[in-house]
């Protein structure tokens, strides 16, 4: 009944037009991102990686469809600042698991497109879950893959600095509270993760920010989702399934 004519949003489509499709599916947060950014920008970044991908795959034939995003994830560290809502890692498990085995009862292929580090360990013990009982699932980071060159000079930091707001800044300029901007922990992550770990992200951030967001713009922000994207699509074209359940070039 479905071809690839009908609509690249699964809310849209109807369980006639539905066919064995390939679901992608956004998976973020909605926590804390420093004093300047929106509570979902890893949904957002998420969301619009999935359908950038959709886009691209459709184009070459593939019966694409970008699924409701998943807007709540495993945010414990930053649950000492307001608006942080987190599931934690066994709820997100489970709702992924049962998630993936629903949704398989029809998909071709599910791949989670994830757009919160916190989340990794949920989708690696969901996804190893969902391929060990026959379901052809996987997932994907939204980052740029390291090996090309022209990402390399991308900005990189582990929490709303320049990287996510230079994104902000090039998706949703309006949400973006730009006289807020200031650095939080600069120090590398590595150096920070057993406090954090330990206490949370405001034990060794009072602002939330782990990085220095001062300089990002939508330029870089254009770039950076053009390599996170380009990434994306050639993993879901022809990655391969790693021991995690992630896809890997």
């Amino acid at each position: 009944m479905q071809s690839p004519s009908e609509s690249p949003s699964l809310a849209s489509r109807t369980w006639e037009t539905v066919g064995h499709p390939l679901l992608l599916v956004p998976l973020g947060s909605t926590e804390q991102h420093g004093p300047h950014l929106p509570l979902d920008t890893d949904t957002l970044v998420a969301t619009t990686v999935a359908e950038r991908a959709t886009r691209e795959l459709r184009h070459h034939g593939v019966d694409a469809v970008v699924a409701p995003a998943i807007a709540y994830g495993s945010s414990g560290e930053h649950q000492g600042f307001p608006g942080t809502i987190s599931i934690g890692r066994e709820a997100l498990t489970l709702l992924l698991l049962e998630f993936g085995r629903s949704a398989c009862e029809w998909a071709g292929r599910l791949v989670f497109v994830n757009g919160h580090g916190g989340n990794v360990e949920a989708l690696a013990d969901a996804v190893r879950q969902l391929r060990d009982e026959g379901r052809d699932a996987a997932w994907l980071a939204c980052s740029p893959d390291p090996r090309d060159a022209a990402s390399s000079a991308l900005p990189r930091d582990a929490h709303a600095g320049r990287a996510e707001t230079s994104l902000i800044a090039h998706l949703r300029p309006q949400d973006l509270r730009a006289d807020r901007i200031a650095p939080g922990a600069t120090a590398k992550l590595s150096e920070l993760l057993q406090r954090l770990r330990a206490e949370g992200v405001r034990a060794v951030s009072p602002n939330g920010v782990l990085g220095n967001p001062t300089g990002a713009s939508p330029g870089e922000g254009q770039h950076l989702l053009d390599a996170i994207c380009t990434a994306a699509i050639r993993k879901v074209r022809g990655g391969r399934v790693a021991e995690n359940g992630s896809l890997i070039d």
